[in-house]
């Protein structure tokens, strides 16, 4: 803000005042109290012979028309009505620091200069390869309001992946946030990424030998954004006012578990389509009450999934809640107790861990907190079961079961958890076991699935209060387009959050929609009482045995990792006489039971090979072919030696599995099963 400014606000508010006037006022920001009133400031007499101030403020003319709805007027209209509302908080040497809406603004607004500056114009890419942090929102938004492009990388995206991506989207600046991540640009072949004229990084440690022209550091970036708003101090305003719906905000890249990841363009129209639909909707949250400037969140997911995009930043533009950046997502379960958010959206591996938590640190406890635990632990069975058959709404006996566990047990386990406060829970992005949300639904904190996909926002189904309809994702969106296709039963979808396509590949778009216009998800569904959909598995995935059966194996591999001691699980059985299971454990979760069990081990490899964790494994799959018929039972399973990791092409970026590297990484375990 230039000197004098916040002066003279306060001097032009008093005018008004004095005047008694009630109606529009353009306030001057001027360089200095000396300039105060400018020469182009007048008075005039309004209606009722009241005096009308009014302060013209910039040389440059004022934007024409207001432009599109988007991220970024929403980020300034916060800053216009609540300035001084906190809008996020992130930790510094452990000491949280907060940002209201109007230093949001600021450095928006000084960002946006800065890009304009290196040359962004409309439609050009700006990349952010950090993890979450204040900048990673500050970049992308004000990449928005100058209509450029954002494109976010994952953190773990190794340098192979970094080269195609800021190759295949054609980035003019790149941000990074540490010599971690300039070290990926600098491993790409130059001729790959030419088209990247800057590199801004956030963290200074380590970069005083390089001697790139094109690094810049974050405070210099800012730097330049103040110059060039000096000297065009409308020019960020002016674009925003140009936008239109159709502006390409936002690449979002799929994950790449089939071939290289798509850049699928979501639109200003799809965001606040989404917005309207998944955030707005009151009849989504229990208490009827859209999030609002009492809301606190917890964001932890890579904001350059779609998910946690809607979840988090949109949340917190739609309805001003005040978004709190874990410190890293080790820490998610420490800051979850910390921050106690209201709105919590989760994909299934975090509820998993939250799950998993909770049963083990009850074996820790003291022998009469453990009585008292596995009292709980029957009573909450008993409600989930009643609230599962009676649509997640309460029975008499379950409320009556709720009223006695709750100061004795259910109360201690939602603030262990950081959930006590919640008044809204979601899962999605993946499939999860059922029985890990009647665990939730059963000590009180009801967990609502939902369903969708970055190529339509993330709009499709969601199980609402009093509705819910355990096992599936819920119902259509009202006012939706959404049907499964009769011959293979795949959910397909038809609105204005439908994607603009992918990025450079037509071709690869005209396959995503069918000859009438419609999104093909590639996600088998079938109806459920005629209201919710049920999916049953990717098209691509279903499992056809040799005998001729069809078999999903996500629902047994959820099933699996419902248990605390198994991280991932891989179904096997295509083409095949039966079915088998690679199997990966929870290291720090079996690794606490074999210490407490006097079971010595030296590495992740030879805890997997010990007798004891074959056998506690060997329980699992056992429970779990309990669930299922003899034929989609797991007749033999072998245990995966290493740790799965993205860098080594076993999982994506969103630790999905990648079914074909896996095969061709544990070919070998496999076989030996047949």
């Amino acid at each position: 803000m230039a000197p004098g400014a916040e002066v003279h606000r306060r001097i032009a508010a008093e005018i008004a005042t004095v005047c008694n006037w009630k109606h529009r006022i353009d306030v001057a920001f001027v360089t200095s109290p000396a300039t105060f009133p400018p020469s182009n400031a007048r008075l005039t007499t309004g209606q009722g012979g009241k005096c009308m101030a009014v302060v013209e403020e910039r040389v440059s003319p004022a934007p024409s028309g207001t432009g599109a709805r988007t991220v970024a007027s929403l980020a300034k209209g916060w800053a216009d009505r609540e300035p001084n509302h906190i809008a996020f908080r992130e930790k510094d040497f452990g000491i949280w620091q907060e940002y209201t809406w109007s230093e949001a603004w600021e450095l928006i607004e000084l960002a946006g200069h800065a890009l304009l500056s290196l040359g962004v114009d409309v439609g050009d890419r700006v990349t952010i390869h950090a993890e979450d942090r204040p900048e990673w929102i500050v970049v992308d938004l004000a990449t928005v309001a100058i209509r450029g492009t954002t494109v976010g990388l994952y953190p773990t995206n190794p340098a192979a992946e970094v080269e195609y991506m800021l190759d295949d989207c054609g980035s003019v600046v790149h941000i990074v946030e540490d010599q971690e991540q300039v070290d990926k640009v600098f491993e790409c072949d130059p001729s790959k990424i030419a088209s990247v004229r800057s590199l801004v990084y956030l963290e200074p440690r380590g970069f005083s030998e390089f001697t790139d022209d094109r690094l810049m550091f974050w405070e210099s970036f800012l730097e330049l954004g103040r110059q060039h708003r000096e000297r065009n101090p409308g020019a960020v305003a002016q674009r925003m006012a140009e936008s239109t719906e159709n502006d390409v905000m936002t690449f979002v890249y799929t994950s790449g578990t089939t071939g290289p990841p798509k850049g699928a363009m979501l639109t200003n129209k799809n965001s606040m389509f989404a917005i309207e639909k998944i955030i707005e909707e009151k009849r989504a949250y229990p208490d009827n009450t859209a999030p609002n400037t009492s809301d606190q969140i917890l964001t932890y997911l890579p904001l350059c999934h779609v998910a946690e995009r809607i979840f988090s930043t949109w949340t917190m533009l739609a309805g001003g809640p005040t978004l709190n950046f874990a410190e890293s997502i080790e820490t998610v379960p420490m800051n979850l107790r910390e921050v106690q958010p209201t709105l919590f959206f989760a994909v299934p591996r975090i509820w998993e861990r939250l799950h998993a938590g909770v049963q083990i640190r009850g074996g820790d406890s003291t022998f009469f907190k453990k009585v008292l635990l596995r009292s709980g632990m029957r009573a909450a069975g008993k409600i989930g079961d009643a609230k599962v058959n009676n649509g997640g709404k309460h029975t008499m006996q379950s409320r009556v079961l709720h009223w006695i566990f709750y100061p004795l047990v259910f109360r201690a386990l939602q603030e262990r958890v950081g959930l006590r406060h919640c008044r809204r829970a979601s899962s999605g992005a993946a499939p999860i076991a059922p029985e890990v949300l009647q665990f939730f639904m059963g000590i009180g904190i009801e967990v609502y699935e939902l369903y969708g996909m970055t190529e339509n926002s993330a709009v499709a189904t969601v199980n609402y209060p009093g509705r819910l309809k355990l096992g599936t994702v819920g119902e259509p969106y009202e006012g939706i387009g959404l049907r499964l296709d009769e011959q293979t039963g795949e959910v397909q979808t038809k609105h204005d959050g439908v994607f603009l396509g992918y990025w450079n590949k037509p071709d690869k778009t005209a396959e995503t929609f069918t000859e009438d216009g419609w999104l093909k998800t590639g996600d088998v569904g079938e109806w459920v009482d005629g209201t919710h959909v049920k999916i049953v598995d990717r098209m691509k995935d279903i499992i056809i045995t040799s005998g001729g059966k069809n078999i999903s194996p996500s629902e047994i591999e959820n099933s699996l990792k419902a248990s605390p001691y198994i991280k991932e699980a891989m179904v096997i059985g295509d083409g095949r006489k039966y079915l088998t299971a690679l199997i990966a454990i929870e290291l720090d979760v079996v690794g606490s039971w074999a210490l407490r069990k006097n079971i010595p081990y030296t590495t992740y490899r030879d805890l997997t090979e010990k007798p004891e964790v074959l056998e506690l494994v060997q329980t699992a799959i056992d429970g779990t072919n309990e669930k299922f018929s003899r034929v989609e039972g797991v007749k033999k399973y072998r245990m995966i030696p290493k740790e799965l990791d993205h860098e080594d092409g076993e999982l994506t970026a969103t630790q999905k599995l990648k079914r074909s590297a896996m095969m061709e990484a544990f070919g070998d375990l496999v076989e030996s099963m047949y």
